[in-house]
């Protein structure tokens, strides 16, 4: 498996990722699948941004998952921390994919200075909490209710990981 900075052409294999997601799993809690053209203008953004979108790709070259990151939240005083997104193909759960992906994401991160990494999970999403838990991201909140799919209401768990020990954030 090599993980990389994902191109145009591995929009299919990450649209059919992420529309999985949508149509089976609480992983993302949108309702409506997407259009190869949606999840192109995301990975653009994301570039333009200077986030990065990595994919890791099987040997046959096959999108196995996808992660990256963005801004947590769009005012200045939060311009260091961003929020983290990982997916991995069902059939390709349990291979330490989604593992790989987030070791060279938060190194990435780490690379362009951002100081904190927040990962929002659906609180029953336990794999992907132990995934973040074990990479050092520490719970730091649980929101009741705060969500919506597949006619229930969905608890939040909000995780992060202190990425450097910076104390003065100009430097």
């Amino acid at each position: 498996m090599q993980i990389r900075d994902a191109s145009d052409g591995d929009v299919e294999g990450i649209l059919a990722i992420y529309n999985e997601a949508v149509l089976h799993t609480t992983a993302i809690w949108n309702e409506t699948t997407v259009d190869a053209a949606n999840r192109l203008a995301w990975l653009q953004d994301r570039r333009q941004a200077g986030y990065p979108i990595l994919v890791a790709i099987s040997p046959e070259a096959t999108v196995l998952g996808y992660a990256s990151f963005g801004d947590w939240r769009a005012w200045q005083g939060f311009r260091h921390t961003v929020e983290n997104s990982v997916y991995v193909r069902s059939d390709a759960h349990g291979r330490g994919i989604g593992e790989a992906l987030m070791r060279a994401l938060i190194a990435r991160a780490r690379t362009i200075g951002k100081h904190v990494m927040v990962a929002g999970i659906g609180a029953e999403n336990f794999p992907s909490i132990r995934l973040h838990e074990k990479l050092g991201f520490e719970r730091v909140g649980q929101m009741p209710e705060v969500g919506t799919k597949f006619g229930r209401w969905l608890d939040l768990t909000f995780l992060q990981l202190i990425l450097d020990e910076r104390t003065d954030p100009d430097e």
